[in-house]
């Protein structure tokens, strides 16, 4: 079968493109979250693969557990994924609209992992730099791993910063082996 992000591409674009020209973007940002978390619930998962039911039935399953953020057209995106047998690929469908979505707001989100948990101030002092190396808004997705030590790693898109004392251990160990 065709890689799952190549399959999922034209059904987040086509969503993306409508919510934008409909000016709702935090709507359906919103309820594909949600049918993205339904669809990804084990036993959710095991019905909407079983190739006995009908789309119907599955879209049904779908549009009953997450009733509360379907509206018609919402409700007409879930069916013809379940017609084309693309729900399975929901989870992709999602995350590839929010990148559609932080690309045109101009945002991003960053993960910064720190061995301690990190105050208020020195999360907002890493947004600005973030927001002035990236030239967008950033928003933080905080992480704590003890084994770091000391300092943050950060994760964006493709850029990693890593100033963690392990990064910097593990580079000097790496130095003297050579």
């Amino acid at each position: 079968m065709a890689d799952y992000n190549t399959l999922a591409r034209p059904y987040a674009k086509a969503a993306f493109e409508y919510a934008l020209s409909e000016g709702k973007l935090a709507d359906w940002s919103a309820m594909l979250g949600l049918v993205a978390e339904a669809a990804s619930n084990k036993e959710v998962a095991v019905f909407l693969l079983n190739p006995s039911l009908s789309s119907d039935v599955k879209a049904e399953l779908l549009l009953e557990i997450c009733q509360a953020k379907i509206d018609d057209q919402s409700s007409n995106f879930i069916k013809l994924l379940s017609e084309k047998s693309r729900l399975p690929l929901i989870p992709v469908i999602a995350g590839m609209y929010e990148a559609f979505r932080a690309e045109q707001e101009k945002s991003v989100e960053a993960i910064v992992t720190s061995a301690f948990a990190l105050e208020a101030d020195q999360q907002q002092l890493l947004v600005n730099a973030l927001r002035k190396r990236l030239n967008r808004e950033v928003t933080l997705k905080v992480e704590i791993d003890k084994r770091l030590i000391g300092g943050v790693i950060i994760r964006t898109g493709d850029l990693v910063i890593d100033g963690s004392i392990r990064g910097k251990i593990a580079k000097l160990a790496e130095s003297l082996k050579s």
